[in-house]
């Protein structure tokens, strides 16, 4: 060991090393990558190896990790590099998730909390604004956490009813091909919203809670010409909704109320998707107090590890494809101007 160097090695039995690590040591290579040669990790113990302030560093990013573990929370590739990068404040904040309970689930007997900083950066803004956008891929946890504060809300008296709504957009099978009737065909597209009350609360009381009009899961149009007051609306699948719809959406808050749209701008199914209504409000009403955006991206999906991956190369494909339509819209470009480059000479430009 060179001179200065220092040595701290701490035992991480009874810790599952790939939950830490992460598959294939994708964890330890990030870490790998900020602290070189650093980190040594031989069964059941970690080996740190530097100076003393580099060695404190990575002993409360390990211990960090560690407790989020603990916690049974699966690290992302985000959680590890804000650990990283985000100093002792990020750390204590990371180690503090675990007490961030948005809504405690009596049917499941266990809390619902983030599970990321973003996450949380998410969840507080829903408390502190009135209009809270959430943009980003699907298993980000927009929707999921956005009913869980809505549940929250109602429970401690601030609100009298949640309504969530989506908008009805044909994904290349028209309603004609589904069976029954309207409701019965509108039904398959709200689905994944009563799967989360009733994962939360269960179909029982869900159901009650709907017949008695607290709960209401109906399609975007059913919302026109109403005032929504004292009131958790949400707005789900925000993408699909045209610049009026958005519009429509919007001016139904009344007094006491909030609206958490979500969406994700690389999923538009309209047939023009600059015409996203989720797009368009980007641009109109970013700054406005009151309202706030929450970006989330692939490294922010809470779900199986595979869906990262998943969804970061369809971007890259999706990323290509636009990068070779720019080069052939080049190409063509340059085919049509005349040999000379003296284009417009005869109009006498």
């Amino acid at each position: 060991m060179k001179k200065g160097m220092k040595k701290r090695v701490f035992s991480v039995d009874g810790i599952d090393m790939i939950d830490l690590l992460g598959v294939n040591d994708v964890n330890l290579r990030l870490l790998d990558k900020s602290f070189p040669r650093s980190i040594i990790v031989r069964g059941g113990e970690i080996t740190l190896t530097g100076d003393s302030e580099q060695i404190d560093r990575l002993t409360d990013i390990f211990e960090t990790l560690i407790s989020l573990v603990e916690n049974e929370r699966k690290l992302s590739r985000r959680d590890v590099l804000d650990v990283i990068s985000g100093g002792k404040e990020v750390s204590v904040r990371m180690k503090e998730l675990e007490k961030s309970t948005v809504f405690y689930s009596s049917r499941r007997r266990k809390g619902i909390a983030p599970r990321s900083i973003l996450q949380k950066k998410y969840v507080d803004a829903i408390e502190k604004f009135d209009i809270v956008f959430a943009i980003g891929p699907a298993g980000t946890g927009k929707t999921f956490l956005a009913i869980a504060s809505a549940l929250a809300a109602l429970k401690r008296g601030e609100i009298e009813t949640i309504f969530v709504s989506r908008p009805v957009v044909e994904t290349g099978e028209s309603l004609g091909f589904l069976p029954g009737d309207l409701q019965e065909k509108i039904d398959p597209y709200l689905r994944p919203i009563f799967d989360s009350f009733s994962y939360m609360i269960g179909k029982q009381k869900m159901q009650h809670m709907i017949d008695n009009g607290i709960i209401e899961i109906a399609p975007l149009a059913y919302m026109r010409g109403r005032t929504f007051e004292n009131a958790f609306v949400i707005l789900d699948e925000a993408q699909n909704t045209t610049v009026m719809q958005m519009k429509m959406f919007l001016t139904r808050l009344g007094v006491n109320s909030k609206a958490i749209v979500n969406g994700d701008i690389t999923q538009i199914d309209l047939a023009n998707s600059s015409n996203s209504g989720l797009v368009i409000v980007k641009t109109i009403l970013d700054g406005i107090e009151g309202v706030k955006f929450v970006f989330f991206s692939e490294e922010d999906v809470v779900r199986h590890s595979l869906v990262r991956r998943i969804i970061s190369a369809f971007s890259m494909i999706e990323s290509g494809r636009a990068e070779l339509s720019l080069k052939r819209d080049t190409a063509d470009s340059g085919r049509n101007e005349p040999e000379n480059g003296n284009a417009g000479s005869e109009t006498g430009e």
